[in-house]
């Protein structure tokens, strides 16, 4: 009996989605929850799973736009399963070649294997042609260990040596003219409306991180032992941003028509690098949580974000976000607000500066931090005061113990 397939509703206010990519090609045998296909919303990109066991028959094409309800592929259950083939006990042949070493002299134009045969969905052999990537060089994530997209964009981008992938670029005239993502194309959207529809402003700080990188330092070892996460700089800017957001509830605000939504809760939007661009999962209720507890979810969301598996729920709702541009090297950025929110605090780069400490040039470990905002709701002074507050509680940490007040002033009830 052939069975239809239809797209199933990503999320609510989604009516069209993208075929990205089919994990699986015309006329192969598939199994029941198997990916077979990456497709792509304006808010996320998500696999399609087969819902039947069977022949599959591929309806919709590579790159089409397809409303949500709509056929893409049948499955023919009546076919009976292929038996499946033992190991090839020379599949683990190129592996062991890969730890020959070879002549320098070699190293600079590698051959590159004949991948026609080998177990790859269409798209990521084209992908994997294009960039010269042997399939000896990649692990399959895949149903039965298939190479998917998902695997050759994080070989690529996980850094390789580009001397031992590619044989050098340029040299030619060609160009290469590639669709963008229904998911890009929204980015591109949102982007631009945020510099025409708000009045977006930036101010700046600096910070003395010595305080913060001691006591990572001290007790980063320990902190891994008893909570099986790193210690990391993130957990402490979310944390001091919930402190000063409750301070400055303007800026943990949005604009709804002709009102104000002022939030009692901190959903902080975390910026994220993934193969398939930028994501902003939000780390719920992060005004409730403990160091630790920031730092799992980080990590959380951060390898759900690597292996495309996020959610639209995951990345929807957030009320402040923060984006670190350092650990790319940038030393100073004026970050673009993720709408409907109204601020953003962009982190950069640590590096050792001369600052003047009571009088005495001294030399600091100092990162410059940035606040874009909405000046429709937020005043200068909130924003200016929103960020010297973050600035004092990262360079005083027992500040984000006591509530952005000092130990004393706890003491004293002040």
């Amino acid at each position: 009996m052939v069975k239809e397939m239809k797209i199933p509703s990503p999320g609510e206010s989604i009516t069209e989605v993208e075929i990205a990519s089919w994990m699986v090609e015309d006329g192969e045998y598939v199994e029941v929850d198997q990916p077979i296909a990456e497709i792509d919303s304006d808010k996320a990109t998500l696999e399609l799973n087969a819902e039947f066991a069977g022949t599959i028959k591929l309806i919709a094409e590579e790159g089409d736009a397809v409303e949500v309800g709509s056929v893409v592929c049948s499955i023919d259950t009546s076919a009976e399963a292929p038996e499946k083939e033992p190991e090839a006990a020379e599949a683990e042949a190129p592996k062991e070649e890969v730890k020959k070493e070879t002549p320098k002299a070699q190293e600079s134009n590698p051959k590159i294997e004949d991948d026609s045969n080998v177990k790859a969905t269409p798209l990521a052999k084209e992908m994997m042609k294009d960039n010269k990537v042997s399939s000896s060089s990649l692990t399959g994530s895949g149903a039965n260990g298939r190479i998917t997209r998902s695997d050759v964009e994080a070989y690529i981008t996980g850094g390789v040596d580009a001397s031992q992938v590619m044989q050098g670029w340029g040299g030619t005239r060609d160009a290469d003219r590639k669709k963008m993502s229904m998911l890009r194309r929204k980015v591109a959207q949102r982007l631009v409306a945020v510099k025409q529809e708000t009045a977006m402003l930036t101010t700046f700080n600096e910070i003395d991180m010595s305080f913060v990188m001691d006591l990572r330092k001290k007790y980063k070892e320990a902190f891994r032992e008893k909570h099986g996460v790193n210690l990391g700089f993130m957990s402490f800017f979310t944390k001091a941003c919930t402190e000063a957001l409750r301070l400055y509830p303007a800026v943990n605000g949005m604009i709804d028509g002709e009102e104000i939504i002022y939030h009692d809760y901190a959903d902080i939007g975390i910026a994220v690098s993934s193969p398939k661009g930028l994501m902003v999962p939000v780390v719920r209720n992060a005004e409730q949580m403990s160091l630790a507890e920031i730092e799992g979810d980080i990590k959380r969301l951060a390898i759900k974000a690597r292996d495309g598996k996020l959610s639209i729920d995951e990345m929807t709702g957030g009320t402040f976000t923060i984006t670190n541009g350092g650990v790319f090297g940038s030393m100073m950025s004026t970050p673009i607000i993720n709408p409907p929110q109204s601020a953003i605090l962009g982190m950069h780069n640590i590096v050792e500066r001369p600052i003047a400490v009571n009088g005495e040039v001294v030399i600091r470990p100092v990162m410059y931090i940035a606040l874009s905002y909405d000046h429709r709701i937020i005043d200068g002074k909130e924003s200016v005061s929103f960020l010297y507050k973050v600035k004092e509680m990262i360079e005083n940490p027992m500040k984000l113990m006591f509530g952005a007040k000092e130990p004393e002033e706890v003491l004293l009830g002040l």
